[in-house]
């Protein structure tokens, strides 16, 4: 798939998951920038990323102090590259992926850890 294409799809389900998020939630979610990346052009910039990553969330999460620097602020990192790759091709399984990984990378966000989102099933 071309980078323009998943970046679309992207954004639609991104705007979907968003749209039907509770609003205390989506109110919650809007100061945290989402962004679609591929991980293969960050890892000349950032090689001590992990190359299986689909998504990442960095930044201060909810619980955290307020930002005192730019680079505190929260951001979610959707790989296209890796989410399609997982999804070995599949249009349907590449829209599951991406909004199951949004919204785990949102979890963290709200301050959630990795066992809490396995409860929720977004493992």
């Amino acid at each position: 798939m071309n980078a323009h294409r998943a970046g679309e799809i992207a954004k639609e389900v991104t705007d979907s998951v968003l749209r039907q998020l509770p609003e205390i939630l989506r109110n919650e979610a809007s100061v945290c920038r989402i962004e679609f990346a591929f991980l293969d052009e960050c890892l000349s910039d950032e090689p001590e990323l992990d190359v299986d990553l689909l998504g990442l969330f960095e930044g201060n999460s909810r619980l955290d102090p307020p930002p005192e620097h730019p680079l505190e602020l929260p951001r979610i990192r959707l790989f296209l590259d890796n989410l399609w790759d997982h999804s070995e091709g599949d249009l349907r399984q590449f829209r599951d992926e991406l909004r199951i990984t949004l919204l785990h990378e949102l979890g963290h966000f709200l301050g959630l850890d990795e066992e809490q989102l396995a409860n929720l099933g977004l493992e």
